[in-house]
């Protein structure tokens, strides 16, 4: 249930509404807009009449349920206004969300070696990133295949945020990782396979740092924004959602199948920024190009794209890394879609 105030409502009067219904037993938790304040009521309030709070003040517009599962992540949560998420990094704040510059982050799947991966940052960034992505640890389907250097990698990841000034965002697999991974990153990745690891995800929520939430291999658009409030449950409000392909009847000729569609039907369903990975949604350097241009005409907010000096020699997800010549032509192709979509 949400409360939506008049605007103009002076703030003591928003706190006298809060102290009273806090007096009912309910946890009334602020989201001030741009013209109004929501109040989203947590607690026992299915049987509570809306009438009855309406009748709390004449600053009150209006008492609303929120009918979906995904309370905090839904829309009506923020009277139908887009969160933005900013991100500090040492090149300065970084806003992701609807209506701001399109966010982009880049590099490889794997921190391989120091010398990698600060070329890599200084490339990308070069090009116009503004974020770093670099896995030090790597779920794989394979327990042989490359896990990642661990530990050691986010002394490397740390060096590179060092030399480009670029944000940087690693994936944490165990809570145990957690606070020696938030001492480097700027923003924790929750990948695809992990997404409904709800120990894990109310542990990231705990923290104050931004957190990227991949869309899971199998997961339903339900499924993905209820693990999304297990993370702004606990408190966290930085939540990015990822769509990174989904798996389906075809493997011959993609990876995974990127789901466009995701896009608009969850700026109808929430408030949360949108983030899209061509990389791993096709799995193939040479369809990523395409399908970022698609999700910034879709309309999302930001692009995760995978970069690698040599592909050919990378450690991980090498036929789906381009190029720095390919990841160069591309941003100059996404800076022309990006003035062209402002005109229409």
């Amino acid at each position: 249930m949400i409360v939506v105030t008049k605007i103009g409502t002076p703030a003591e009067e928003v706190n006298r509404i809060c102290e009273e219904l806090s007096s009912w037993g309910l946890s009334p938790e602020k989201i001030v807009g741009k013209h109004k304040t929501v109040l989203g009521l947590v607690g026992e309030t299915a049987d509570l009449d809306r009438h009855r709070i309406e009748e709390l003040s004449p600053w009150i517009e209006t008492v609303l349920r929120v009918e979906r599962p995904f309370k905090r992540a839904s829309r009506e949560y923020r009277d139908h206004e887009s969160s933005v998420v900013i991100v500090p990094t040492p090149n300065g704040d970084v806003a992701i969300g609807e209506n701001h510059p399109l966010a982009i982050a880049a590099g490889p799947c794997s921190v391989e070696t120091e010398e990698m991966i600060v070329e890599t940052a200084m490339r990308v960034k070069a090009a116009g990133a503004q974020f770093l992505r670099g896995g030090a640890y790597k779920p794989r389907t394979s327990p042989y295949a490359f896990q990642g250097h661990g530990e050691s990698a986010l002394s490397l990841l740390a060096a590179a945020r060092a030399a480009s000034g670029l944000g940087i965002i690693t994936e944490v697999m165990d809570t145990a990782d957690i606070d020696k991974i938030v001492e480097v990153a700027d923003v924790l990745q929750i990948g695809a396979r992990n997404m409904q690891n709800f120990a894990l995800l109310k542990q990231v929520g705990k923290q104050s740092k931004p957190v990227l939430l991949k869309r899971g291999l199998a997961a339903t658009i339900d499924d993905w924004l209820m693990a999304a409030e297990y993370i702004l449950a606990e408190g966290n409000p930085n939540v990015i959602l990822c769509e990174r392909g989904i798996r389906t009847f075809d493997r011959e000729y993609t990876r995974n199948t990127i789901d466009m569609a995701a896009i608009p039907v969850l700026r109808k369903l929430t408030h949360l920024p949108i983030m899209i990975d061509p990389s791993h949604g096709t799995g193939w350097s040479e369809f990523v190009p395409s399908m970022s241009l698609a999700a910034i005409a879709a309309g999302t907010d930001s692009l995760m794209i995978e970069v690698h000096p040599n592909p050919k020699k990378a450690l991980s997800d090498g036929p789906q890394s381009l190029t720095f010549d390919d990841f160069e032509r591309l941003m100059v192709k996404i800076k022309n879609l990006e003035t062209a979509m402002h005109q229409i």
